[in-house]
């Protein structure tokens, strides 16, 4: 049996975080994320709950995805990323810090599929 996991997934928390309500600039982060991991994109769909309010959503990738979840309310944003393959979702962090500027964070990673 190989011991090479399936994937790494990211738990990603900005706190006092800007640009939470931008649905454009929200989607063109994801999209910076995925290109710097290495993904490929395969859809971005993005929910906005009316002026003020947060924002929902995914890019879909062939390796895996990126969830994203706003508190503009709270400047809290919360953002999953889990890439498998080659792709490291590491490399997705200063591309959503640069768009979001949050003055704190907590980034916890976890292998998907060891069992060991």
């Amino acid at each position: 049996m190989s011991s090479t996991i399936p994937g790494k997934h990211l738990i990603i928390d900005f706190w006092e975080a800007e640009n939470l309500t931008d649905i454009k600039l929200i989607e063109s982060a994801l999209s910076d994320a995925a290109k710097a991991c290495g993904a490929n994109i395969l859809n971005i769909d993005l929910h906005e709950f009316g002026e003020g309010f947060g924002v929902t959503g995914v890019a879909v990738l062939a390796e895996s995805h990126i969830s994203i979840h706003t508190w503009p309310e709270n400047s809290y944003a919360a953002l999953d990323v889990f890439m498998c393959g080659s792709c490291d979702p590491n490399n997705a962090i200063e591309p959503l810090k640069k768009v979001f500027k949050p003055n704190k964070s907590d980034i916890r990673e976890l292998n998907r599929g060891d069992n060991g």
